[in-house]
């Protein structure tokens, strides 16, 4: 994820920003993004794993720019490893500003994911469809 002209991965979520999400400072509270970043993580992590997964880590989690309230925030996904039965989801959060703004990236992140079965077990990542 070192790229910063171009959005990597692929569209996944977009949401806007509200003023309900704000922080003390009138940005958009990080843990909202955080929160957003990791249900986009979790749809492609769910596709790629062909059913139930759940998130077991956030890494190199990296807050680049804030959110603003009326920002359209566009979440990137791709998947960047898939082990036995966890995968890194690369992820980056891009914001649209204002009615036809400029173009930011704002958050990155790596999110792991573990795929499990219906009792919660670890099970097994199935081979990539060709």
């Amino acid at each position: 994820m070192i790229d910063d002209a171009e959005p990597q991965g692929e569209l996944t979520l977009r949401t806007i920003a509200m003023p309900a999400d704000v922080n003390g400072n009138g940005d958009i509270f990080g843990g909202w993004v955080l929160s957003q970043m990791d249900m986009a993580c979790g749809i492609l992590a769910r596709d790629r794993s062909q059913g139930r997964c759940t998130t077991v880590a956030v890494d190199a989690m990296k807050f680049i720019r804030p959110v603003l309230v009326g920002d359209v925030l566009c979440v990137y996904t791709r998947i960047g490893r898939v082990g036995r039965s966890s995968m890194a989801v690369e992820v980056e959060a891009w914001v649209r500003r204002g009615t036809i703004g400029a173009r930011e990236k704002v958050t990155q992140a790596v999110f792991t994911f573990v795929a499990i079965d219906e009792a919660g077990a670890p099970r097994p990542v199935p081979p990539q469809p060709e």
